[in-house]
Parts: C-alpha cells; structure tokens; sequence
C-alpha cells in the first residue's frame, strides 16, 4: 500500500504526463479489448447450454463445417438417433412475417425439430418449451406452438407474464405461445439470435402444398446431435457411416438424373465437434477479425513505445530523487519496484477506462455489421476470457513501458546523477534508448498505414467498380404470394399484372420481374449445351441463371449489346428463346456472336434448346468480388422448373424517373394492393442492397484506416518528443552556435538530420515487416497486389511528412534560441 500511495503521489505531480499515458492505454488496450471480445464471441465462446462440448454437427464436408440436409434424410436420422448418439436435433434459420398484408413485419425465426431445447439442455425461462410431440405435421396435440426468446418478449410484450397462451400470427397463420427462453440463450448458430422458434412439423400449415417436409432435393436443415457418455466423436462418426447406405436408399430423389444420383451422400457423413455452435457468419469474418487484432496489438506496441519515451523523459527530471534515495540506503530493487507500481497503475487506469470504451465500440462494430435483411447477434457480455484477456494486455503493456524507465532507474550512480542535476544533462545512453523506440514506432506505423491503404483502396476499388447495371434509382420490391389463394399456375400471370400496375405509378420509369436480384445473394444455376460450343467439360458448362419480363434490362440500366431484349410475344406457346450475356458467349463461342445459336440447358432446368436472340453486356450476378459469371436470362413467361410450380417469391425492379427510389414506395405498394391485397411486401433500394455486400470490406477499411491514422499520430508525437528533448539537450551547444555565427536555417537542418535518420530507418525496417506481411492479408484485396509498390510509397511519403512536421517543429524552436540568455544561463 506504501508503494502503491508513493505511485499516486508521483503520477498526479506530471498531470500532462499522466493523463497522455492513459488515454493512449484506453485506446490501445479498449481496441485490442474490443475486437477480442467479437474474436471471442464469434469464434471461441460454447454455446451457452449444457455441457457443449458433447455437441458434434452432421456434416459431409468437415472443412466446410456446415452442410445442409433435406427432411427425409434428417426423419432417417431422427429415426435411428438412439443408435447412434444420445439425441439429435434440426433446425433451419429463417424469417417470419408478423405484418397481415401489404409491407412485411419481419422477426428472426428457426423451424426446429421437437427435441431441440431437450438435447441442448435449455429449459424456459417462462412456460415451457415445445418437445416431439409438438413436432407433429399440422401441430401437435396442442396445435401450432412457439416458443419466443427473452428479447422479442420484452421487445413484444413488455414482459407480461400472460404473454403464454396468447396468440402470434406468424405468416398469417395462428402460433399459441407456450414458452419463453433464458435471456442468455440466442440459437444454436452464432452470429443470428431467433425471435420465434416453431416445430418443423408446423412447416405445411405456412408453405401449404409447397412445403420442404417431403421434398427430396430441397437442402434447408442443419443436423447436430448431442453424444452419449464417454462416446468420442470418431464412434459417432463411425455409427452415421454404418447407416449412411440405408438413408441414402431411403431418400433418392426421383427427379435426379443417373449421373447425378452417383453422387448423392456420396462423401461420407462425419460428425465434428460444435461445442462453439456453427456460424456462416464465422467463416466469413474469421481472417478480417485475426487481421484486424493483429492491427490493434501494433497500435498497443507503438502506444507502449510511445509512454515508454515520455516515461523516460521524465525520468530525467527524478535522476536528482532517485541518486539521494540511494545514497539513503534505498536498494535498487526497492527503487525498480516502485516505478513498476506506477506503470501498473497506469496500465490498470488505462485498462478500465478501456473496458468501457470497448463495449461501446465492439457493440457499434455488431451494429455495423447488421444490415436491413440480416440482423447479427453477437454476445458480447462480458466473461473470464475477456477478462484474462484484459488483465494479461494491461500487465505486459505495463512490462513493455515500464521496464526501461525501472532498468534505467537501477542503473543510477548517485554521485554521477548528482552532478548531473548540477549541469542538467544525462548520459547518451538515454538517447539511444529513445531513438530505439521512435525507429520501432515509425516501423510499426508504417506496417499500419501501408495496411490501412491496402483496405481502403480495396474498399474504394469495389465501390467504384462498374457492375453493368444502374442502382441509385432502382427500388425492389419482394413480392410473396405464399398466404394468398392465388394458385401456382396463375401466379405467372399475377406478377405479369403487377409488372403493368407498378410501371404505371406515377414518377416510376419502368418496372419488370425476375427471379434474382443482382447482388442479392440468390444464386440459380444450371448447365448449357450451346451449338458449335468450343469443347468443354462438365464442370465447365456451368452457367447462372435468371428469368425476367419485358423492361428488365431497362429497369436495371443493363445494355443490351445485339439483337433483341426479352418481348411481350415471348410466352408460353412462342418458341423459345433466351438472351445471354459476354461472358456467356466468351466462356462457350470464343466470344463470337452468340445470336442465332441454341442453348439447351440440361441441368436444374432441363427443357428444349432456346434460341439465343440477344447478347447482354456483363453485370455483377451475386458477389461484387467474383468475376462476372456466364449467364442465361430467359423469358419469365416461358419460364419451366418442372418439378415445382412458379415461385411463391418474386423481386419486382421499380426504377424512378428522378429522385431517390423510396419516394415511389407508396404508389408502387398502393398498385399492386390493386391487384392483390394479401400479398406480402418487402421493400428496398438497390444501393443499399449493393451497400450491403461491402459491409465487411467497409468496416476493415474504417478500422484499419482509424488505426493508421492513430499510429501515425503517435508516430509523429514521438518524434516530436524525441527532438524536443534533444533540442532541450543541445541547447548550450546550440546557443554557442548561434553566437559564433551560424545561421538558423543551418540549426534546423542539424535538428532535421537526426529525425531524418531516424525516419530513414524506421521505413526501411517497416518497409520490410510490410512486404512480409502482406501476404497474409491477400484473400482480403480486390484489385491490387498485396506487395503494391503505389500504395508502400505513398505510405511512406505520409509518415516522412508526419516526420517532417514533427521535426520542424522544434527544429524551428531551436533556431530562434537567443545566444545572450543561453550564455548567460550556462
């Protein structure tokens, strides 16, 4: 306690001091803090059940990790579970409309088999939760069920406990509420938290004669099972292996070709450990989040170096305090001690005030990371990883800044220092110290900034990237037709008459349908055969896919190069036809001109050849970073999956004549009301669709960014520093300078070389650790190299001029030193 009121004593005399340290530790050790905490929620937290380490996933592909399974097969797992593990469960991630017609009202949903909460060992927190025998097609024996989560009944209904028993219309169809869950459980996916769970069983009453349950080539269950006691996951693995053979022959799908039954449950079923949940969302962040800790542990060196030379600056002015502590008697131990025990309570200020900070910031990153069709969870409470986490980074930045100044001390001759306070100098060796650590800090720096540009030219490349179609005024409009009495086969004709309705609106340009949307993340695809086809193998013959109406290519601003556009002749009955883009005729004819030449598809839309009519210029199909994909488009009219009728989705593109997009949302909602007052209605731009699916390159960019612009500014404070204390130093020597004649622009430039050096060295190490590290960041660029030359010199001319500035500073302070006062002084 001595020591540790000795330390407060001694921090409040430098408040300056002081109070930089801190709140260079809160932004060091509160960014390291923060993006540990979303490392640790999305890719090291179990699951928040019983024993998760007991939980295995069924998948075919182990380094995938996630597979999805059709109904039928899961019923012949389901059926055999008490063989094979202690249970098993399935559930499927979707999206519930609350709204009773026109725009939608969505929550996050799960379809889960009954047994889910019984193997996972949740038990409701209010009510119960639904078990097998709710899991009944059409309901159990208390009809459809739901169980609600913490946040939606709070959300909902305020926390009533009479929400039990109360009905919720979940896409117009009547669930009774029968439970309520623990605050703390969110699904078993991290990454997405449910608002509704309903058994699977319940699935006919919302997709009616539609449903998945029986539906043989429909993949939408994720399977995980919980083991038995003392079995390993290699016995489980084995045990699914052993009965592999029989669901396969149990579940063939019957509209398969022969080709492509050889391959169905072809790899092998393996169970590998879940006891951290699965999570789509955790392979995509993965490298982006160790990428960008990496980031925030440089910043917390360089912010280390940089207390560590204000540490020792002000260590200066103890040398006098800590010569007459020894000549007392005090031990050099004692001496390192105490000064350790004020980097600690450093550290430790930094620390809490960085706790805070980063559960401010790492929830702003999860809300960043939310857009308007997928909402992340991620639970960011805080835990003894965290904490352990933080302790340990306070503790060793403490050690890294610390250690010097406490080595330094013990290192103190009294007498020597003593004299020393007479003449006030001190010995080159702190010079050196200090000069060490300003070359480390611009070398670090320079990693960040060359980072940080990589990030954002990588952002600002996507951004700027042609995509063949025009977004700013398009608005699209979900259309789904599931809860209306419109039958399958006129649904063609309805979205035909909506097409008519919206293009009518007054401010709408045009308006068309189609099956995707670009950039929507919806891929259809299928195999073409294309007459006088350059040779190709099977897998080469892959194409994408799209059916569309009349005005689509002018909806979306997509050119259309040669021929024909889709007309309002193309329907049933009208030979077939189908327009392809360049890509298209690249990847098949050598880029020749397509038209007049025919297309058979004989993948998932087999049907007769269709006649190429029109050659479309290339536009971005599903991602902004995948090469533009050959791509069909064919007539929605002539559109024919045999094996099920026209979808019960439709995107519906509204293009405004002027204006954002939004503003026609009422009249294009009112217009097709007209034609149909239950049909469900989602509506959103096309920019912030495509906005959407730059989420994670905008947020690495914003990061990285943020974080070479704080290197660069703790660079360039340690220098600053660094010069400052050597002008302080030399200012005898420099004042006779001055009297004997020099000029000031001569004593800048002496100034100036030092820091020139001293830069000089730490670009050309930190262009080394860059060069090396860039590698490891390639998959995260678009458009550039990783080992950019553009963007490591322009990197290096901004931290020369960050240099520069910081420099000249004192450099120029310097040169206005009078010579009388210095003399006079000495």
């Amino acid at each position: 306690m001595h020591d540790l009121r000795l330390a407060i004593r001694s921090l409040r005399a430098t408040p300056v001091v002081t109070a930089v340290a801190v709140v260079s530790l809160a932004l060091g050790i509160g960014a390291n803090t923060a993006i540990f905490s979303l490392v640790n929620s999305l890719l090291l937290r179990a699951l928040p059940v019983k024993a998760p380490q007991q939980l295995v996933l069924v998948t075919e592909n182990p380094a995938e990790g996630i597979s999805s399974w059709t109904n039928p097969i899961w019923e012949q797992i389901r059926d055999r579970r008490e063989t094979l593990v202690d249970d098993a469960f399935a559930w499927n991630n979707t999206r519930f409309n609350l709204s009773k017609g026109g725009e939608t009202e969505f929550v996050d949903g799960l379809w889960a088999s009954g047994g889910m909460f019984d193997t996972l060992g949740v038990a409701a927190m209010l009510g119960r939760t639904f078990t097998p025998a709710d899991d009944r097609r059409g309901g159990g024996p208390d009809g459809p069920v739901a169980v609600i989560s913490y946040s939606f009944w709070q959300r909902r209904f305020g926390g009533a406990a009479d929400a039990i028993g109360r009905t919720l219309a979940l896409e117009r169809v009547p669930f009774a509420i029968v439970g309520v869950t623990p605050p703390d459980f969110f699904g078993p996916e991290v990454g997405r938290a449910f608002d509704v769970a309903v058994p699977i069983g319940a699935e006919p009453l919302v997709r009616g004669k539609e449903s998945f349950l029986d539906a043989r080539s429909t993949w939408w269950l994720t399977i995980m099972a919980r083991l038995k006691e003392g079995q390993s996951v290699e016995a489980a693995t084995s045990a699914l292996r052993a009965i592999q053979p029989q669901v396969r022959d149990a579940t063939l799908p019957p509209d398969w070709r022969p080709a492509d039954l050889a391959t169905y449950l072809k790899d092998p079923l393996t169970a590998v450990a879940a006891a951290t949940g699965t999570s789509q969302m955790r392979r995509r962040y993965q490298q982006p989040l160790v990428t960008l800790l990496v980031v925030v542990a440089l910043v917390l060196l360089i912010a280390c170096a940089n207390i560590a030379n204000l540490l020792l600056a002000r260590a200066t002015a103890r040398r006098h305090e800590w010569s007459v502590r020894l000549a007392l008697g005090a031990s050099r131990a004692r001496l390192m001690r105490q000064l350790l025990v004020e980097s600690l309570l450093l550290a430790g200020a930094g620390a809490v005030a960085g706790l805070l900070l980063a559960r401010w910031a790492s929830d702003l990153l999860v809300n960043q990371l939310s857009t308007q069709a997928n909402t992340v969870f991620l639970d960011l409470t805080l835990d003894t990883r965290v904490l352990i986490f933080t302790t340990a980074v306070a503790v060793v930045t403490a050690l890294l800044f610390g250690a010097t100044p406490a080595f330094r001390a013990a290192d103190t001759a009294p007498m020597d220092a003593l004299k020393e306070q007479g003449r006030g100098a001190s010995s080159d060796s702190r010079v050196s110290v200090t000069s060490a650590l300003v070359v480390v800090q611009v070398a670090l720096s320079l990693v960040l900034v060359v980072a940080a540009g990589l990030f954002m030219r990588t952002f600002s490349s996507l951004a700027r990237l042609h995509v063949g179609f025009e977004s700013d005024r398009v608005l699209v409009v979900t259309v789904n037709a599931q809860r209306t009495e419109i039958p399958a086969a006129e649904r063609l004709a309805t979205y035909d008459r909506i097409r008519q309705r919206a293009a009518a609106v007054p401010g709408v340009a045009a308006a068309a349908v189609s099956l995707v949307t670009p950039v929507s993340g919806i891929t259809w695809n299928t195999r073409a055969k294309v007459s006088d086809s350059v040779p190709l193998t099977e897998r080469q013959s892959g194409s994408n896919f799209n059916a569309i109406s009349p005005g689509w290519l002018a909806t979306f601003g997509t050119p259309l190069v040669a021929g024909r556009d889709v007309a309002d002749g193309d329907r049933k009955g009208a030979p077939k036809v189908a327009l392809v883009n360049q890509a298209f005729a690249q990847r098949f004819l050598n880029g020749a001109n397509p038209i007049g030449h025919t297309v058979t598809q004989n993948g998932f839309f087999p049907g007769p050849p269709l006649e190429i009519v029109g050659l479309v210029a290339d536009a971005v199909y599903r991602s902004l970073r995948e090469p533009v994909p050959p791509t069909m488009y064919v007539p929605l009219a002539q559109f024919d999956d045999s094996r099920r009728p026209a979808p019960p989705n439709i995107s519906i593109g509204v293009r405004a004549r002027s204006g954002p997009p939004a503003h026609v949302a009422r009249g294009v909602a009112a217009a097709i009301a007209g034609v149909n007052p239950d049909l469900a209605l989602t509506f959103r731009p096309l920019a912030d669709q495509v906005n959407a699916s730059l989420t994670q390159e905008r947020i690495v960019a914003m990061l990285s960014g943020f974080f070479g612009a704080l290197a660069l500014l703790l660079a360039g404070l340690g220098l600053y520093g660094v010069t400052s204390y050597a002008v302080t130093r030399r200012r005898t020597e420099i004042g006779i300078r001055l009297a004997l004649g020099a000029a000031p622009s001569g004593v800048v430039r002496l100034v100036l070389a030092r820091v020139t050096v001293l830069v000089a060295v730490g670009v050309a190490v930190g262009a080394g650790l860059s060069v090396w590290a860039a590698t490891f960041v390639a998959t995260l660029l678009y458009g550039l190299e990783p080992r950019d030359p553009a963007t490591l010199a322009g990197s290096a001319a901004v931290l020369a001029a960050v240099g520069a500035i910081a420099g000249w500073l004192p450099a120029h302070r310097a040169s206005r030193i009078d010579p009388a006062q210095v003399l006079r002084d000495a």
